[in-house]
């Protein structure tokens, strides 16, 4: 129509992989760190869309600018504020964690994004992300988001044990990485326990808090085990090495796929890379904060990582280094490969 503005996606975007976090609060740092290592491996461009309090805008600003050029060139990024489409804004705002529950609306913000990654801001890659954004190709047709489960053992999960709401599975599962395919979630219709027919992702929300809240204690995360409870089909469940947490070694191990293939995504829930109680993920996240950008990877990244790994073998999670170091060191490898190619390739002369 004439007059009417048109709002064309950016080519770029069309190409991006999108990453999704919400900070708030004291979560800046962790957020940057999480930010710096989805950059430090990806191979494909990141788009980082960060909802953030409006006090934080600009630390993220300047902090994103800080970093050499060839790694921002890497990366755009978009800071939107913290906003509820339906409901009371306050309630959804303390619910849980401050703004946690802000993730339960990213389809209805993020009218033009096709896909994404959400991930909470205390997670840690230790592979590229395309590794992760190829599940999505994964999903059959009923499939419309991605997480891990939130235990292995249903006799020593949470949910089996204590949860007073339905939840997905024998165990229930953890939002804290979350792969969605956001144009089928806008346009599905989701079984509940609110009325007979199904409601759209928006619709849907505030009335099944209204009806859960006086049940719920882990907030937003919750509410997604209700849905997938009565929508198990548009869940596909990837393993515990997408989404590794303490609980996975500290009574034991308990991943199976971190053993064998190592861990991809660290998530370091229940403060534990700011306390001495797991200390094999502190050493993690210091060793990626400190780290150089422009540095030798194995020789600032690997090797720091290895001698602070020594220092962890008395706990539980610190008697198996190799889970937490073998992805990393396969990604290295591949990084350094690629650089030497490049290298040779641009000073190859035919």
């Amino acid at each position: 129509k004439p007059g009417e503005q048109k709002h064309p996606k950016e080519p770029s975007s069309l190409q991006c992989m999108h990453l999704a976090v919400v900070a708030c609060g004291d979560r800046l740092e962790e957020t940057l760190i999480m930010l710096k290592s989805a950059v430090l491996f990806s191979n494909k461009r990141l788009c980082f869309h960060i909802f953030a309090e409006d006090s934080l805008k600009p630390e993220f600003e300047m902090k994103l600018k800080e970093w050499p050029s060839s790694y921002t060139k890497k990366f755009e990024s978009n800071i939107y504020p913290i906003t509820f489409s339906v409901g009371n804004a306050q309630e959804w705002k303390k619910l849980f964690k401050p703004c946690a529950a802000q993730r339960l609306f990213l389809p209805v913000i993020l009218k033009d994004v096709d896909s994404l990654l959400y991930v909470d801001t205390d997670v840690l890659f230790l592979r590229p992300i395309d590794d992760i954004w190829h599940l999505l190709r994964e999903f059959n047709s009923s499939q419309l988001a991605a997480m891990a489960p939130e235990h292995e053992i249903p006799k020593i999960g949470w949910y089996s044990r204590f949860a007073r709401h339905p939840y997905y599975g024998s165990t229930g599962v953890n939002s804290g990485v979350m792969l969605m395919n956001l144009t089928r979630i806008r346009s599905a219709h989701f079984k509940n326990s609110l009325i007979p027919g199904g409601l759209t992702w928006e619709e849907m929300l505030y009335p099944l808090y209204q009806k859960y809240k006086n049940y719920i204690t882990w907030g937003d995360q919750d509410l997604l085990n209700i849905i997938f409870y009565f929508n198990p089909e548009c869940l596909y469940v990837f393993p515990c090495q997408w989404n590794y947490r303490p609980d996975h070694c500290m009574y034991g191990s308990n991943c199976r796929g971190a053993e064998e293939e190592g861990v991809s995504i660290l998530h370091g829930n229940r403060g534990v890379y700011h306390d001495d109680k797991q200390p094999t993920f502190k050493a993690l996240y210091e060793v990626i904060r400190d780290f150089p950008f422009e540095d030798n990877l194995f020789q600032s990244l690997y090797y720091p990582l290895q001698s602070r790994f020594l220092d962890t073998v008395h706990t539980l999670c610190g008697r198996i280094p190799q889970v937490f170091l073998k992805q990393i060191e396969k990604t290295m490898k591949k990084v350094y490969e690629n650089r030497v190619i490049v290298y040779l390739g641009a000073n190859h002369r035919y």
